[in-house]
């Protein structure tokens, strides 16, 4: 399994940016997807999670109303777009993948910081 994100970079605050994440060695199509997000010093933090089909999605509290997780199954690619976003946004962001019988994979991590 290979998770490769992208898109990370230096935005004001109130920029966007958007993540992308392209996954392989496992059939994409068949498994929820998550964003996952580190600041420093602090714990990993889940920041949003997609459903198989894209159908069902959900945010943490803290990104609500302005983050998008979406995917395309066609390019086994999640993306996270991220609006109005504000400093305490910074961390490195991951991509994430579950399963119960083969375990788990991260990604290397994009660095995202929001700074004027």
């Amino acid at each position: 399994v290979q998770l490769v994100e992208s898109g990370g970079g230096l935005v004001q605050p109130g920029g966007s940016l958007r993540l992308s994440c392209v996954a392989s060695g496992f059939t994409f199509s068949s498994y929820a997807m998550n964003w996952y997000r580190q600041a420093p010093g602090k714990e990993r933090e889940l920041v949003a999670t997609i459903t198989s089909a894209g159908g069902s999605t959900n945010y943490a509290d803290s990104v609500k109303g302005r983050f998008t997780i979406s995917r395309d199954n066609r390019k086994k690619t999640v993306y996270l777009q991220m609006n109005s976003l504000k400093p305490e946004d910074t961390a490195v962001y991951y991509c994430y993948w579950w399963d119960s019988r083969r375990g788990d994979s991260w990604g290397q991590g994009t660095q995202v910081t929001v700074s004027s």
